[in-house]
């Protein structure tokens, strides 16, 4: 298969495009542009099925011509921190809505045969019932949410009205090696391997399905060779739940810290805007694939604590502010 990867650059998205090299595809991994020709996280990543270029899914001829003569198309790329929707909505708009319709579009005039559109957990908001299955409302409880709301509609929109062979991907909350340290597990992670013995934290009374990053790209894969779920939007969960406080102790425990935890305002979302709990409901994509997490919390989090406390990995993280 020849496969294109958006967002490859990515936490996710690199992850997701080792994996397709494994597996021997053709990867051709879209990077964000920018003046300093730096490939995020595809920087180190060799080998000769691999292809990396440069683009911003938000130009639409640019859409079209990278996804000539691919068969599958991963697509990954968007704006996703939270805290930043809040200020900055607009560029969430361009990005998570108008990049999704250039891919929608450009896949349907190259003949694409299949389209994955990553969704997120954030678009229930927080549950009215659990486990949170496929049918459960959407809520847009941040502007990040809503965009990826749109996007999931305008993505199914090209399913109805033009047979655009879309998959609708539906990751709960994935952790692991790579991710951003705005996420809450790493922001964890890093300040304790910084050496700080109070570190600053938002809400921990929300709860999580965590997923390790390659559960969730196997979960990708897997919905990929699956022609039932064309047209299907699919949760990738491990139907659990766990609160934020619970899951830094257990970090604590496996790096033997007593850290302190101190709750810093900067860090909380408005009221109304906090989505306090998810829980997946991982029943659909089990029938549809057969798949299932197979990576526990506990080793997932050990796995990610070794690679965060690589003093290598940990450099290139700002442990003494908070990223937005």
């Amino acid at each position: 298969m020849k496969v294109l990867v958006t967002g490859a650059d990515g936490f996710i998205g690199s992850h997701l495009t080792e994996m397709l090299l494994n597996e021997n595809n053709d990867v051709l991994a879209l990077s964000y542009y920018n003046s300093f020709n730096n490939w995020g996280w595809l920087e180190g990543i060799k080998h000769p099925n691999l292809k990396v270029i440069s683009g911003d899914i938000r130009d639409p001829h640019f859409c079209k011509e990278i996804t000539k003569d691919v068969d599958i198309i991963f697509h990954l790329a968007a704006l996703i921190a939270i805290p930043y929707s809040y200020v900055a909505p607009d560029s969430y708009v361009d990005t998570n809505v108008k990049g999704t319709l250039n891919i929608c579009q450009a896949a349907k005039e190259n003949n694409v045969k299949k389209v994955l559109i990553t969704s997120t957990s954030e678009v229930y908001g927080t549950a009215q019932y659990v486990p949170i299955d496929e049918k459960h409302p959407k809520q847009p409880q941040s502007p990040y949410s809503a965009t990826k709301i749109g996007a999931d509609a305008m993505a199914m929109s090209f399913y109805n009205a033009f047979e655009l062979p879309v998959v609708i991907v539906r990751p709960f909350n994935t952790y692991g090696p790579r991710q951003s340290a705005r996420a809450i597990i790493p922001t964890i992670i890093s300040q304790i391997a910084a050496g700080k013995k109070e570190i600053k934290l938002g809400d921990l009374t929300p709860t999580r399905d965590f997923n390790f990053v390659e559960d969730t790209c196997r979960g990708f894969i897997a919905l990929s060779k699956c022609e039932k779920a064309i047209g299907q939007e699919v949760n990738i969960a491990t139907n659990s739940e766990i609160s934020m406080r619970d899951t830094l102790q257990m970090i604590a425990e496996i790096m033997k810290s007593d850290v302190q935890f101190i709750e810093d305002t900067d860090r909380l979302r408005p009221k109304k805007s906090e989505v306090f709990r998810l829980w997946g409901d991982n029943s659909k994509i089990k029938e549809l694939t057969g798949f299932e997490s197979c990576i526990d919390l506990r080793e997932g989090l050990t796995r990610t604590i070794e690679w965060f406390t690589d003093s290598e990995n940990l450099s290139k993280y700002k442990t003494n502010i908070y990223n937005v």
